[in-house]
């Protein structure tokens, strides 16, 4: 062989040495370098990581009694890559669902591979459906279960309950303050489909069972509930306030057995639901609590052994000039004893109490009780209030401060306060929530009551106590709270609206009551509220005759359901009830008011 002809053999081996080489590093960059990224390609495009929904755990009532549940569903989605026929698709789905047929035509008309149609499908459409797609081999419509949230007691609780999204987020109250019990693991699967679309059961992947939401049992009794939404329904109905609230709690262990506050809305329809019958008025409005404030200075007083429970203080004669402005008194009162002066809801005596004991040590005892922090309730969005410090405070605002005037309170603070007089001075954190346990029944966590602090000595919580049975009498401002059979300790407030620019607006009352029974051993406190009440007549406007007969419907009822006992038969003022008014001299005779008379009100 000449030269020639071993250089090109020589050249054509090297070609082929060369070519060869290209293709075994091709290979080898293909299969193990890119493995992992050509392997995901054909994953994305054969296999799909399906996520199984774990079901939302159930809220239930101190009895058992279902508040909130799932109801199986489906949700219909499609995969636009495996369509045989689109618009025969696009015909029948949009006929079955009732879907325009030029909105899911939209819909479907790009590529993606998982397009949410529609939610929330009941399972027999569901099922109609699928069988439908299947006799006409139609591919791409895909099922996947899911449940929808009901509520069946509608409107009854909303505001303690709260909502879910879409998704089966807890948006409101426990559905949100539960929600990582509530919620329970989504689990998956890894699901291969052949180029027809049908899943390749043998070649099933890795799958992770959901574990379904824990079921959420609350303090409040659904019997309770609805004597307290039942009496609310009727106050509203009566009196057409802007707002109202009534609670029902335990004393000893801060169980929240009812709670209702208008306006509302039906959980079921919350879609259409304004902003202002969402909120839990409870929890979120401040309100000037007027004279049912009056029992912190009291307590205070008596806590400090400034004064005994029979001293006398003079409450010149019903008015009074301090810091340069003017403090009346409902009616014209010369001495009275510190028990009288919550009996007769004497502004002035109030103010005197507070300065016995001085601006900084009354500061402490309104901190003490509650106010100006969150009670820890298992509910979003409560506020602290407003308690300015007194380094904030006005000349006069250690006279006004007393009546409850100059603070921002929320209903369920006010609840809390009176508590601790019920308890024996103990200060308890509210409980909304009582045990979370499985579907099973194993329970979880089960809450119990934290005291947070001792208020004041149980002496002085009897005392103080012993006089708010005198408000509850023909000689107090509250006869109209009595219930038949038991003693009632409480007290009454009328405070005159703020008004938001400045001042308080004329006319227009915040009235309430707060009180428990038996007072002997109390076995629940109660709070009504009502935010500008309409009366036939100025003169009936007053806490005492307006939330003081709600309390006693509320209460009578709530202690023939609790199967509570009557001491002794005890004599009762007959109501007044606005429907029937008495006259305006008899009215003032019967039952004392305590509605704030002032000049140069205090702005804030």
């Amino acid at each position: 062989m000449n030269p020639n002809s071993r250089s090109r053999c020589a050249l054509v081996c090297a070609a082929f040495i060369v070519l060869f080489s290209a293709f075994s590093f091709r290979l080898i960059y293909l299969q193990v370098i890119k493995h992992d990224e050509y392997a995901g390609l054909a994953a994305e495009k054969h296999v799909y990581k399906q996520i199984i929904y774990a079901e939302r755990g159930t809220i239930l009532d101190a009895n058992n009694e279902v508040l909130a549940h799932n109801i199986p569903v489906e949700t219909v989605v499609a995969d636009a890559t495996h369509f045989n026929n689109r618009q025969a698709v696009v015909d029948l789905v949009s006929n079955e669902l009732g879907i325009p047929a030029e909105e899911l035509t939209e819909k479907l008309s790009n590529e993606r591979r998982y397009i949410v149609i529609k939610r929330e499908v009941p399972e027999a459409l569901a099922k109609t459906l699928r069988e439908k797609l299947r006799a006409r081999n139609l591919r791409g419509i895909y099922f996947e279960h899911d449940a929808t949230r009901i509520y069946p007691n509608g409107s009854m609780l909303c505001h303690v309950i709260g909502f879910t999204d879409f998704e089966h987020h807890g948006i409101q109250g426990v559905e949100a303050s539960m929600e990582e019990y509530l919620h329970g693991q989504d689990g998956y699967r890894f699901i291969e489909h052949n180029r027809a679309g049908q899943e390749i059961v043998p070649y099933r992947g890795q799958e992770r069972a959901p574990r379904d939401g824990y079921q959420v049992h609350l303090t409040v009794d659904l019997s309770l509930q609805n004597i307290v939404e039942n009496e609310i329904d009727a106050a509203m109905e009566e009196y057409t306030p802007q707002k109202a609230t009534i609670i029902l709690m335990r004393p000893q262990t801060g169980e929240i057995l009812a709670m209702a506050t208008r306006p509302n809305f039906d959980l079921n329809l919350r879609s259409e639901a304004k902003p202002e019958e969402m909120k839990n008025r409870a929890i979120i409005d401040m309100m000037e609590p007027g004279s049912t404030f009056k029992i912190v200075a009291a307590a205070a007083a008596l806590n400090e052994h400034k004064l005994r429970p029979d001293s006398t203080i003079f409450c010149e004669n019903g008015l009074w000039n301090f810091g340069g402005a003017a403090l009346h008194d409902h009616r014209a009162f010369s001495y009275l004893s510190v028990r009288d002066i919550l009996i007769k809801s004497s502004n002035i005596g109030a103010a005197k109490l507070a300065l016995s004991v001085g601006e900084q040590k009354f500061y402490e005892y309104i901190r003490r009780f509650g106010f100006g922090e969150r009670s820890g309730v298992e509910l979003p969005g409560e506020i602290n209030g407003l308690i300015r410090p007194p380094q904030s405070w006005s000349k006069i605002s250690i006279t006004r401060i007393p009546m409850g005037h100059e603070i921002g309170v929320t209903p369920l603070q006010m609840t809390v306060a009176i508590a601790a007089i019920a308890n024996g001075g103990k200060l308890i954190t509210p409980r909304i929530v009582k045990s979370i346990t499985t579907s099973e029944g194993k329970t979880v966590s089960s809450l119990s009551s934290v005291v947070l602090r001792q208020v004041i000595s149980p002496e002085t919580a009897r005392e103080i106590g012993d006089a708010l049975r005198g408000v509850v009498s023909d000689r107090g401002t509250a006869a109209a709270a009595a219930v038949p059979g038991f003693t009632i300790a409480g007290k009454t407030g009328t405070a005159q609206k703020v008004d938001p620019k400045g001042g308080y607006e004329h006319g227009k009352y915040v009235v309430s009551f707060v009180g428990y029974l038996p007072a002997e051993h109390p076995e629940f406190v109660g709070l009504v509220v009502l935010d500008d009440a309409h009366t036939s007549k100025p003169e009936l406007n007053y806490g005492g005759l307006i939330a003081g007969p709600i309390f006693s419907r509320v209460a009578e009822k709530a202690a023939r359901y609790l199967d509570l006992e009557p001491h002794e038969e005890i004599r009762k003022a007959i109501p007044v009830r606005v429907e029937k008014p008495m006259p305006a001299e008899r009215v003032r005779k019967a039952v004392p008011t305590e509605r704030v008379a002032l000049t140069n009100a205090p702005h804030h």
